[in-house]
């Protein structure tokens, strides 16, 4: 396992960071930083943007301001297919190491809400108050950590795709498996299960 670098982890420079990132300061970009934190450290990733970034994948449980901070940390990214967006609205992150198999789930705390003026009394702004006292909570009153088992499928990994092929109704192509074949038709989801937008127009244009 390797040594985590402390100097990575200075909990300033990397909400400055995230910050200049995202646009502004906010209990959400702590919570994902110090999220973040916690997580590479419990899988033993230590340079996640350098020597550690073929090593780790990231699966997000929130489309929020802390999923700009764990992009920010980890330097993993929906582009990069290290980052992975799991639609559960939880305030939650999966930290993986690809060299290890440790993965570690790091969720916020609920409770953490109502202990934020033991930390800061002197600040009467709510979503202030958070971002303050956010930073300096202990891990423990901050977030739950649960050791969990991730499993990966070739077709998730980052890489090359590992197939293409076109769907038989709208003549768009899919990549890396997200076909679906019903009876023996191979479809991509949308016309398989529905979409999230609906068809008004299309313009096509001659190659």
């Amino acid at each position: 396992m390797k040594v985590c670098s402390p100097d990575y982890f200075s909990l300033e420079k990397l909400l400055d960071e995230s910050v200049r990132i995202h646009g502004h300061l906010c209990p959400g970009q702590v919570l994902g930083v110090r999220m973040s934190i916690l997580g590479l450290k419990s899988i033993g990733i230590g340079d996640p943007k350098g020597r550690d970034r073929k090593s780790i994948i990231v699966f997000v449980e929130m489309d929020r301001c802390a999923t700009d901070a764990v992009q920010s940390v980890t330097g993993c990214s929906l582009g990069r297919r290290t980052m992975k967006f799991m639609d559960y609205g939880k305030m939650a992150a999966t930290f993986v190491n690809l060299e290890t198999g440790k993965a570690a789930r790091i969720i916020a705390r609920e409770d953490s809400k109502d202990r934020v003026k033991e930390y800061c009394p002197g600040i009467d702004d709510k979503y202030a108050g958070q971002a303050e006292a956010y930073k300096v909570m202990a891990d423990q009153d901050l977030f739950d950590k649960m050791e969990v088992g991730v499993t990966l499928k070739p077709e998730d990994m980052p890489g090359r795709p590992l197939g293409r092929v076109q769907c038989s109704r709208c003549g768009e192509h899919v990549q890396d498996l997200r076909e679906r074949i019903i009876d023996g038709e191979i479809l991509c989801r949308p016309c398989a299960d529905g979409s999230y937008y609906s068809f008004f127009h299309e313009e096509r244009y001659a190659k």
